[in-house]
């Protein structure tokens, strides 16, 4: 086996994904030695165990714990089937989309999931309908019916062609129907769940412990016997617990030092390596309506314009991230550069116009909230420049706050903050997952958003388009909007940086098109 105290140390390999992967011939076989579970750190923990309470972060635990109908085997760039044996639409509308199941699927409490467990699990997120929860995913579903034990039929009350992309995701986890009831969350801990892996145990922000489910009927080629992720407040600490092999893998919340250490000199003398790949993550602000300041639409348009997003990048992540200017990413169809096109680079006189124009002449004061534990340990330092920026433009007085990421989403959802920060990784690699989750009443943010020419045309037209490439004008259409209300106001996007020890193979292969970790991928080399 790989010798971790052997005299000659290796030098820390920075290695793209395309590379890894078109060369992965080179790497080693799967250990055949027990050596306990191979342990993941990552600063993102969840805020739930209820797939029908989460449309965050929490999905990296459930990829790897729940199964759905469809999910993406590695390489895959569209939905495939799982918990699924096939599924497809079975009209020329995009309005009936049927699944089969595969034979003999049970969960890991012995309890057999057929198609009445799809439909409990579907319906259980429109009824509870927690704010800020999955059922906006679900806004083209108007029934669920479950004809025999292996069938599960959709019926759509509007065309939808991402649909089955939305089944793949983890929001649309399938729960045991006896442990999870109809029509509220689930109290207490644990997961009944029928994915790769169970959860052996949890501790709340601290751990989850998963092992392998020997009851698990899907594509999931499971390269370890079991994974145990651990939730770090920062970046620092999980670093150092990589350096010290108190874990193997950090996967998010990695700060640009830490990233630039590992990919320079000072890291010649670990065994580490930094597997770099393109990303689709973002980082926003969103702008409360209902606040007396940040409901103007001419003081959000000032902040646009005042906003120095290079500054950011540069300043803060050293280039670890780029500029982002509109709600789709660089890489997909529809992005744009709408924000860029509109307001140009930084200005302080063209904001003071703006303002002056709409009668506001004192400096605005607007608190500025963030999450203290959430997306890495640059947000802080983050918030601290957007502050100065704005302070120094002399048009606005800028309070900072934080919180936990428990309470920092309760905060949103209720609607006490006038501004927030907010991230997104992508439920699905398509323009319509960085427009539609945020508009409408019920949206992700918490934040009723209407937006009727996105909601009632733009989107339901690109619905009805099966090939993706074809919409990319609606799209560009729906950021103009985005533009001109600013009440969501992209800052940038990242790339995505895994560290692992050098005895540790699969993180290249690891991530999904939503950028979640399948833990399956994971294994240690047994020589070099």
């Amino acid at each position: 086996m790989f010798n971790r105290n052997r005299g000659l140390r290796r030098i820390a390999a920075i290695v793209s994904i395309s590379t890894l992967v078109t060369g992965c011939g080179i790497l080693s076989s799967d250990s055949s030695e027990d050596e306990g579970p191979i342990v993941v750190g990552t600063t993102s923990a969840p805020s739930t165990l209820d797939p029908a309470a989460s449309w965050d972060g929490s999905w990296e635990l459930f990829r790897n714990v729940y199964q759905t109908l469809l999910s993406y085997p590695n390489g895959a760039t569209a939905p495939e089937p799982d918990a699924a044996e096939n599924c497809a639409f079975t009209d020329s509308t995009n309005q009936v989309y049927r699944c089969e199941l595969r034979k003999g699927l049970t969960f890991s409490n012995g309890e057999p999931l057929d198609a009445q467990a799809v439909k409990h699990s579907i319906d259980r997120i429109k009824n509870i309908d927690v704010n800020g929860g999955p059922a906006g995913l679900l806004g083209t579903l108007e029934r669920v019916q479950a004809p025999s034990e292996r069938e599960v039929v959709f019926h759509l009350d509007k065309p939808d062609a991402t649909f089955p992309f939305v089944l793949a995701t983890p929001a649309m986890s399938i729960v045991e129907p006896g442990s999870y009831p109809a029509d509220a969350l689930r109290d207490g801990g644990g997961i009944v769940g029928s994915g790769p892996y169970t959860l052996q145990s949890y501790e709340d922000g601290e751990r989850a412990e998963l092992v392998r489910n020997d009851r698990y009927k899907g594509f999931a080629d499971r390269h370890n016997e079991a994974v145990t992720i651990r939730y770090f407040k920062d970046s620092a600490g999980m670093v150092k617990a990589l350096r010290s092999g108190e874990i193997q893998v950090t996967y998010r919340g990695l700060a640009a030092d830490d990233v630039i250490t590992l990919q320079g000199a000072t890291s010649k003398d670990e065994d580490l390596q930094l597997v770099e790949g393109s990303g689709t993550e973002i980082r926003y602000l969103v702008f409360n309506p209902e606040d007396p300041w940040a409901g103007r639409k001419e003081v959000r348009q000032a902040v646009a314009q005042v906003i120095d997003r290079n500054a950011i990048a540069h300043k803060i992540y050293q280039d670890t991230v780029d500029p982002l200017y509109s709600m789709v990413p660089k890489g997909l169809t529809g992005h744009t550069t709408g924000f860029f096109d509109d307001y140009g680079d930084p200005d302080v006189g063209k904001a003071r116009e703006i303002l002056t124009d709409a009668g506001i002449t004192e400096p605005v004061p607007l608190t500025l909230w963030y999450t203290s534990d959430r997306y890495g340990s640059e947000t802080a330092q983050e918030f601290k420049e957007i502050k100065r920026q704005l302070d120094a433009s002399g048009l606005f007085e800028i309070t900072l706050e934080s919180r936990p990421w428990k309470t920092y989403v309760t905060g949103y959802q209720k609607g006490e903050y006038p501004v927030f920060g907010r991230g997104w990784s992508p439920d699905f690699p398509d323009a319509e997952n960085f427009i539609a989750p945020f508009v409408g009443e019920q949206n992700a943010l918490g934040t009723p958003y209407p937006a009727p020419e996105i909601t009632g045309e733009l989107l339901p037209r690109s619905r009805r388009e099966s090939d993706r490439a074809n919409v990319e004008k609606d799209f560009e259409r729906a950021q103009q909007i985005l533009v001109d209300d600013a009440r969501l106001l992209p800052l940038w996007q990242g790339k995505q940086y895994v560290a692992t020890s050098t005895d540790i193979s699969g993180a290249e292969r690891a991530m999904d098109p939503s950028t979640i970790m399948m833990m399956w991928q994971l294994y240690r080399k047994t020589s070099w």
